[in-house]
């Protein structure tokens, strides 16, 4: 499997890796989304370090990094839900408030009527006050001094008639001028009703869009805070990255890309081309460390099983183990040193064994460049396959 999170230089170098024996990729099933807690994984450094552990936390976080994105995808849908309800109650809101303003407007219109009525029911009373008044003084009259006051008798019966007139349209002004107020009282009261109807409606919707406008922000709070997470993963992933290239540092023989193209002579017509661009006798493509261990052991005399279907550097010492080969941690010339270092592993030729707990290897690829490199490393945390 080809783990685009193993070696850092494995992104810059063509986006593949420069140990695998084959190209099959495999893919990780999809995780169901839920609220990711981003969890913090220490970073593991000591002196004898596996760097595949730091590729299993690399995973991890990536891992956690995926999840957490998507719970900030469903949280971003949930804030945009958030946003057409404040928006919709907000619409609701504004339309109540323009039929409050309506309904303050015609009360204060019925209020003027009102007044206008009272000041007309108060000149009513005032004009037939006076008619009254008027009525009991020609009542303390006899019937014959206003006969003689009169010009003539059909003078007499106008000015009664006239006075009787008046009074019944005092009487029905002063009436309907009542009723009038009455029924302009009662559209106050009704008016004043709706409105506070309209006001607790308002409220209501007030609450609900505080209420929607709190979830926004506990939406966003939440966001950030896993954004931040997934932000602090990608800085611990850059750290365990650094870490990584650290522990394969030990087996770069040089610096890196001035070791010569060819060397420990690996046939001509596998490192003078570009590098993964043929497959050796072995299933595993050009130039990598897996193909140059395979042809060193191939070239002594011994078997070289064909271990191009069966994953990369960091397989081969449980490769070996299920063919029956010894894999140990005692070195030996001509066994294949071997490491998981960076997730993809890595294989190097022992040329020579010191009595110092060191031995010297011959390699390919170690600086990701597929060039030939030599060097004295110590031997300590190595597998060492003994075909």
């Amino acid at each position: 499997m080809i783990n685009q999170y193993g070696y850092a230089r494995i992104i810059i170098v063509k986006l593949k890796s420069k140990m695998k024996i084959n190209k099959y990729n495999s893919r990780f099933s999809v995780l169901s989304l839920a609220v990711a807690v981003a969890i913090t994984f220490g970073l593991v450094v000591s002196p004898m370090v596996r760097a595949d552990q730091f590729d299993e936390q690399i995973r991890n976080l990536k891992k956690q990094n995926s999840q957490i994105a998507g719970a900030v995808n469903q949280l971003e849908v949930s804030a945009v839900d958030f946003n057409d309800k404040i928006s919709k109650l907000q619409q609701q809101i504004d339309a109540l408030q323009a039929q409050i303003n309506q309904s303050n407007v015609e009360i204060e219109q019925t209020k003027t009527k009102i007044a206008v009525a009272e000041e007309e029911l108060a000149k009513q009373r005032k004009l037939l006050g006076v008619n009254i008044k008027a009525m009991y003084l020609e009542g303390q009259i006899s019937t014959v001094e206003m006969l003689a006051s009169s010009s003539d008798l059909s003078d007499f019966f106008d000015k009664a008639q006239y006075r009787s007139s008046v009074k019944d349209t005092i009487t029905g002004t002063m009436d309907r001028v009542t009723a009038l107020k009455f029924e302009l009282n009662a559209q106050k009261e009704r008016l004043e009703l709706q409105k506070k109807d309209q006001e607790a409606r308002q409220v209501d919707l007030d609450g609900q869009r505080a209420e929607q406008a709190n979830l926004l922000a506990l939406n966003e709070a939440d966001r950030n805070r896993l954004n931040t997470d997934i932000k602090n993963n990608y800085a611990q992933i850059g750290e365990l990255k650094r870490q990584q290239l650290i522990a394969n540092a030990r087996f770069i023989g040089g610096t890196a890309g001035t070791g010569p193209a060819c060397g420990g002579g690996y046939l001509a017509k596998w490192c003078e081309i570009p590098q993964d661009s043929v497959v050796d006798d072995w299933g595993m493509y050009n130039r990598e460390c897996v193909s140059y261990a395979a042809f060193k052991v191939a070239a002594s005399g011994r078997h070289m099983p064909y271990w191009g279907g069966y994953g990369n550097a960091n397989q081969w010492d449980d490769n070996a183990r299920n063919v029956g080969i010894v894999v140990d941690g005692e070195p030996r010339e001509g066994d294949v040193a071997q490491t998981d270092a960076g997730g993809l592993g890595h294989v190097m030729y022992v040329e020579h064994v010191y009595g110092d707990g060191t031995i010297y290897i011959s390699q390919y690829n170690a600086s990701f460049d597929g060039r030939y490199s030599e060097k004295r490393i110590s031997a300590a945390g190595l597998n060492f396959i003994h075909f």
